[in-house]
């Protein structure tokens, strides 16, 4: 939501205003600041600050006799070249200084996960157990494109779990080539399709790099470039994502790009209950004691590991729920809201 821009904008375009023509100077401002808030409309909608400019506004314009219609501001001229202010031009790349630098304060940061059944937390923190056979996306926006595919946890049952995940990060200036990442099960490599470690020849190539943090079972991708880090785990026979992204870059994408597990969670007819598992009174119990071990907590990771381990027998399911809860604490910009009790 770039509102705060909107606001600066209007706010230079109206700080110096003398003369006769200061009221006509003052409605093209008004246009303008309104124009500037209807672009930023989608991605403002549950933001107050937007909300109450837009009223402002209307307010404004209605004071002061101004027509909706009619010239706006000339565009507030660039700043000189960044080098100028001791902000170097390839921190264009890092994402954190950039958007530091432009609005003054740090980025917010948004978290999403999906592992063993597959169980999704998605950004907006809703947490949905799903069947999803098949390939499904992730994300889909601007920067990434991430899908999972799943098979039937075993033959003829419900459960299905992720198998494979292809990863890619897209083409972006002068910071990286397009590069892909894929894992499969018992493959998890610590390199790009392409071999590379690396974001590519590009100036801010750096900005994006892999880092194998357990061979063959914990692969970290650093995207410095959009402000966002993923991490892939293998736990038994199961692959696992978490990502944590700007808020800005997970929200960037149009109507077209509508299914994304990540943002919307799984669709209704895809979802299970988890209480559907475990009607077999002794497995549950000992799937229980198996969680309680890994999970002291009782909440949806602890939930969902029960469910993952009386459905499939295999206890590493308890490693996919936990490592999905570490990277959760890593991740989460508000730890207040790493438990989720349901």
């Amino acid at each position: 939501c770039k509102i705060l821009r909107c606001n600066s904008e209007y706010v230079a375009a109206t700080l110096n205003l003398r003369g006769s023509n200061r009221n006509a100077a003052y409605c093209n401002a008004l246009r303008s600041y309104s124009h500037c808030t209807r672009k930023t409309a989608r991605t403002c909608r549950g933001d107050l600050a937007y909300h109450s400019a837009v009223h402002g506004i209307e307010d404004l314009m209605i004071q002061n006799n101004c027509s909706k219609e009619g010239p706006t501001s000339p565009p507030r001229p660039r700043p000189p070249a960044p080098n100028h202010q001791g902000f170097e031009s390839l921190d264009i790349c890092n994402y954190e200084k950039s958007f530091l630098y432009k609005h003054g304060q740090p980025p917010s940061y948004q978290h999403c996960a999906a592992f063993g059944d597959p169980h999704i937390r998605t950004f907006h923190d809703d947490f949905h157990t799903c069947r999803v056979e098949g390939s499904w996306p992730l994300l889909d926006n601007d920067y990434l494109f991430v899908q999972a595919t799943s098979s039937p946890v075993t033959k003829g049952s419900n459960a299905t779990v992720t198998n494979k995940l292809t990863i890619i990060f897209k083409n972006m200036k002068e910071c990286i080539d397009q590069k892909v990442y894929q894992a499969e099960i018992d493959n998890l490599p610590a390199a790009f399709e392409d071999g590379s470690v690396n974001g590519g020849e590009r100036p801010g190539g750096s900005s994006l790099a892999i880092q194998e943090r357990s061979p063959g079972q914990h692969v970290e991708i650093r995207a410095e470039y959009i402000g966002t880090t993923i991490a892939v785990r293998q736990a038994g026979r199961q692959l696992s994502f978490s990502i944590r992204a700007a808020e800005e870059v997970a929200q960037a994408f149009t109507e077209e790009q509508d299914l994304q597990l990540c943002v919307g969670g799984c669709p209704r007819s895809q979802r299970i209950s988890r209480s559907e598992c475990c009607r077999g009174r002794a497995a549950a119990e000992t799937a229980r004691a198996l969680c309680k071990e890994m999970l002291p907590v009782e909440d949806v990771y602890f939930q969902s590991c029960v469910f993952d381990v009386v459905t499939s027998g295999d206890a590493n399911f308890t490693m996919a729920a936990r490592g999905a809860l570490e990277d959760a604490r890593v991740f989460l910009p508000n730890s207040e809201k790493l438990h989720i009790f349901q």
